[in-house]
C-alpha cells in the first residue's frame, strides 16, 4: 500500500473549512534547504484539495514544506482587518519516515493564529 499527503483548512474564526486557500508544497533539499516546488492547488469548499498532494509512490522520505497562503482568503472573507495582515503565508516544515505511512497536516487558522498536527 504507498502512503499518501493530504490537507484541509478550517476558519477557526467562521467556524468553517475555508475555500479558496492556496497550498504549494515543496520538498527541502538537505544540507542546502533549497526548496523544489511538487504541486500548486486550492482548497475547495470543504477546505480540502480535490486529490492527495503526493499519491501513488510519489510519496518520499524526505523533508518537505507546505505553504498556506491565508493572507488573501482573509482578505475576501474577514472585514476590517488592519493592512498588511498579520498573517500572510504560513510554512509548515515537516518530515516523512514512512512512504506507506498516511500523513494528514490540517491546519487550523484564525487571521490572528493558527495550529497544526498530524492527522489521520
Amino acid at each position: 500500500m504507498a502512503g499518501k499527503l493530504t490537507t484541509h483548512v478550517l476558519d477557526t474564526a467562521h467556524g468553517c473549512p475555508a475555500a479558496g486557500v492556496e497550498i504549494i508544497l515543496y520538498s527541502i533539499a538537505s544540507p542546502s534547504e533549497n526548496r523544489t516546488l511538487i504541486t500548486q492547488v486550492y482548497t475547495d469548499r470543504d477546505g480540502r484539495t480535490e486529490k492527495p498532494l503526493l499519491a501513488d509512490g510519489d510519496l518520499k522520505i524526505g523533508e518537505y514544506e507546505l505553504v498556506f497562503a491565508v493572507g488573501s482568503y482573509f482578505d475576501r472573507t474577514q472585514a476590517n482587518l488592519p493592512k498588511p495582515a498579520f498573517l500572510d503565508r504560513i510554512p509548515i516544515r515537516f518530515q516523512i519516515a514512512d512512504i506507506e505511512a498516511h500523513y494528514h497536516i490540517p491546519l487550523l487558522v484564525s487571521p490572528w493564529s493558527y495550529s497544526t498536527y498530524r492527522g489521520s
